[in-house]
């Protein structure tokens, strides 16, 4: 059962803007979560509404955890030097299910392709340094259940794997139920059942991906 998992990826807590400016162009770049290509397109043409007076809205995105599906646009600059840079951006940083637009407002001097290449992408870069990010990781949910004499040694073993129990239901036993990285299902599956000669196991397990917090 823990074999053939698939990998972390990162996704959009929250969306957020970053602006770059290149000799006298201003480039917003504005990210938001996207579950599907349809969501992606409908924040891309919010952007272009929104910035209706911008000479270029340039849009990417990537939806899917294995990036199944990618778009991008140059929106009338020379081709390759903006939706494909920015689409690497977000594929590089490991980043799925989010669609990115930035708007150039034009300074009255040509970048070339080279300068477009880099200020598109640190446009993306700014953005995303304005997001909430997490890490989808692969994982199991389950339910450890275990009687008032055992429940600490349990608490004590996933504080030190760092688990957090998701909730707790007291009853007769303790019910702790508990999202579990992949790689170490087996591991506490083992230590559960030493620590307590095998009255405390895990029950209920399913394969999830679930979100871990962290800073970008």
């Amino acid at each position: 059962m823990e074999s053939g998992r698939e990998g972390s990826y990162r996704v959009l807590l929250s969306g957020g803007e970053g602006e770059y400016v290149e000799k006298k162009s201003r480039f917003i770049a504005t990210l938001r979560a996207c579950e599907s290509e349809e969501e992606a397109v409908r924040f891309i043409e919010e952007m272009k509404k929104k910035y209706w007076d911008a000479r270029h809205n340039c849009s990417a995105f990537v939806i899917g955890s294995r990036a199944e599906l990618t778009r991008c646009s140059d929106d009338g600059e020379p081709s390759g030097t903006a939706g494909r840079p920015m689409l690497e951006v977000l594929t590089g940083e490991g980043i799925r299910n989010a669609a990115v637009v930035v708007t150039r407002y034009f300074g009255g001097v040509l970048l070339g392709t080279g300068g477009l290449v880099r200020a598109y992408t640190q446009a993306v870069k700014e953005g995303l340094r304005n997001c909430r990010v997490g890490r989808m990781r692969p994982g199991y949910e389950a339910v450890a259940e275990a009687d008032y004499g055992d429940i600490g040694k349990v608490q004590y073993l996933l504080r030190e794997r760092g688990i957090e129990p998701l909730s707790a239901e007291y009853g007769q036993n303790v019910a702790l139920r508990l999202h579990i990285p992949a790689e170490a299902l087996g591991i506490l599956k083992k230590e559960l059942a030493d620590a307590t000669s095998g009255r405390v196991g895990l029950e209920g397990i399913k394969e999830i991906y679930y979100i871990d917090k962290e800073a970008f």
